[in-house]
């Protein structure tokens, strides 16, 4: 049978969401139950539309793919069971919180809220419904899991039995890696390119009061590079985690769906949509415009960080101390400027880690060396001058203690949450009712205690 590109997406869509048909009569007269945990069940479609998954995002299959897909599938049926036993329950706002996320993939996926709908000959609100206590099982099974490894650490002397035990040809091969001082600096603003960023948002607020979906808007015409992609949305922060203004306004907001008048903070302009809200905490939209800069202001924040780099270079003053003084990056600043990876949360990066400005500077610069003024961006998409330093090289290697103990300790810890999900699985296929469709019977991982 042939399947077009749309049908494709529809059919991932269906997993990914995990949204079983059964729930239709028509579906239940031609699908089939495979496997039942407890009081519940594994459909066909729910193997067939995994494997579509894994087929469509480029993933080799096996010809015991459907072998492997029964097998994660059991084992989430166990933890939603348990899930339930010890009334696990998930806050209403996180499930609209987290079907409001996905929702938002798949249109961008898609292309429309319109081409979503047809898809499902459903308006969006059905569609919601149909999601919602999929998605509550969902958050539940992970919240079991977590439950079963939390408290689990990795002393010092476990990560180096762990270490000391590994197959030599299972140790993982570093990168070169890099540690860089920086000192950044921003160009000023003008009152002109501030009042652009102002109406520009007057107008894109007035559209979602007319009826525009605020998500929607952000994804088309928000900066802020991390959340315009979820269409504006953050997730749940404190207000320690937010700056100081945009936190005040997040938090004045009352009602689901309500829109905040236009916030100033140190990273530009916005306007915040309230999602939800639970004790301290607040999930938002926000859509993030910031205020233009002109040849003039750039080329001032380059003859600053000339002069800066002219002293270092005359001894006169010590790059960690012109950081101190000169850097505006809080972040790297009272750090010898030292600039932290995002993605790994330590110092050091791989050059594929680092964004395409510094990529191209440091390629070119040995240790201890200082770059020219060059414009790059922070991590909120703004722009910024910096002068960067080589701080220090690490040639690819194998891991090891000396060099990557923070590596080699994730990798510990993750063996340990392992080996007690696994313990906890074996002990609760004892006291499960699990059957399983004959036609399942060839899989090897069965012999594990899954058949009584």
């Amino acid at each position: 049978m042939k399947i077009t590109f749309s049908k494709q997406i529809f059919l991932v869509l269906l997993f990914i969401f995990s949204v079983s048909i059964a729930n239709s009569q028509e579906k239940m007269m031609i699908d089939r139950i495979v496997a039942t945990v407890g009081d519940k069940i594994i459909l066909q479609s729910d193997i067939e539309n995994q494997v579509l998954q894994i087929m469509s995002q480029g993933y080799a299959t096996s010809s015991d793919m459907d072998c492997e897909v029964l097998h994660q599938l059991l084992t989430q049926k166990l933890l939603l069971t348990q899930a339930e036993l010890d009334s696990i329950e998930v806050g209403v706002s996180r499930i609209e919180s987290e079907l409001e996320r996905r929702l938002m993939y798949f249109v961008r996926q898609v292309g429309s809220e319109k081409k979503l709908e047809e898809f499902y000959n459903k308006s969006i609100i059905e569609i919601k419904e149909d999601f919602r206590p999929l998605i509550a099982e969902q958050l539940k099974t992970q919240m079991m899991q977590s439950s079963l490894v939390s408290g689990i650490d990795a002393s010092p002397k476990t990560v180096k039995k762990f270490y000391k035990d590994l197959p030599e040809d299972s140790i993982p091969m570093i990168n070169t890696q890099y540690e860089i001082n920086q000192i950044l600096v921003y160009p000023s603003q003008n009152e002109d390119a501030k009042n652009e960023s102002r109406d520009k948002l007057l107008n894109l607020r007035q559209r979602i009061i007319d009826g525009e979906r605020f998500s929607t808007l952000a994804v088309l015409y928000s900066q802020d590079p991390g959340s315009a992609r979820r269409g504006g949305e953050l997730g749940f922060r404190s207000r320690d985690e937010l700056d100081p203004e945009f936190a005040k306004a997040a938090f004045r907001l009352t009602d689901d769906g309500g829109i905040s008048r236009i916030i100033e903070s140190e990273y530009g302009f916005h306007i915040i949509q309230l999602i939800a809200k639970e004790s301290n905490q607040v999930n938002v939209r926000h859509i993030l415009i910031i205020p233009e800069v002109n040849i003039e202001q750039k080329v001032a924040a380059k003859n600053k960080l000339d002069s800066i780099s002219n002293l270092i270079k005359l001894d006169s003053l010590r790059f960690d101390k012109a950081a101190l003084i000169f850097s505006e990056d809080e972040q790297s600043r009272l750090n010898e400027g030292l600039m932290v990876n995002p993605m790994t949360a330590s110092t050091r990066f791989a050059l594929d880690e680092l964004p395409s400005q510094e990529y191209n500077v440091i390629k070119k610069l040995k240790v201890g060396e200082i770059s020219e003024p060059f414009e790059s961006r922070d991590k909120n998409g703004k722009i910024a001058y910096k002068i960067i330093k080589i701080k220090n090289l690490i040639e690819s290697h194998r891991a090891n203690l000396n060099d990557d103990y923070e590596l080699i300790e994730q990798m510990t810890l993750m063996g340990k949450q392992q080996g007690v999900i696994e313990e906890w699985i074996q002990e609760k296929k004892k006291k499960t009712y699990i059957h399983i469709d004959e036609s399942f019977l060839k899989c090897e991982f069965l012999e594990d205690g899954w058949i009584k």
